[in-house]
């Protein structure tokens, strides 16, 4: 049987989209398993900002990664559950939780980079007959970012 999705041509984009995120986030997660590292999904790229800066907020790694605020407090709460992010006070603000890397994240990092390095060797295989996805991906984030799906269903429902 054909793929309903891929049959629904546009009709079916976002939920093609969906599928391709949910396998990418669980296959990922069963590779770490199998190898023994008890770290997430989406992990890594907050060990990679903490590789540029010692210290940030919730906020700061939420719009770095322009990912919600409470995607972000999930991962870091998980992240410092597991022993990799401590708290620590900011000097001027009492109410600013700023994070660092622990003793154990910054022991861990070369392990996990070389594991990290073998999935971007994935990806990029993955992507080889499609030597412009990322560029074109980008070409579509820009769009969301100019106007987003709402915004552009509503004009086009007014439009019809």
């Amino acid at each position: 049987m054909e793929d309903f999705l891929t049959l629904l041509g546009h009709e079916g984009l976002a939920g093609r989209l969906k599928r391709l995120s949910d396998e990418l986030l669980y296959s990922t997660r069963d590779y770490y398993k199998s190898v023994g590292l008890d770290i997430g999904p989406n992990w890594h790229l907050v060990f990679l900002l903490f590789e540029k800066k010692e210290e940030l907020t919730i906020t700061d790694i939420s719009e770095a990664l322009n990912m919600s605020h409470p995607a972000i407090v999930k991962i870091v709460s998980s992240m410092k559950e597991k022993g990799y992010l401590q708290n620590k006070k900011d000097e001027n603000d009492a109410r600013k939780q700023n994070l660092m890397l622990t003793e154990k994240a910054k022991s861990k990092l070369p392990e996990f980079k070389k594991h990290w390095e073998a999935g971007i060797l994935t990806m990029q295989q993955l992507v080889s007959d499609s030597p412009n996805f990322l560029e074109e991906l980008s070409y579509v984030e820009a769009k969301f970012k100019e106007r987003n799906y709402k915004e552009r269903t509503f004009e086009n429902f007014k439009a019809g």
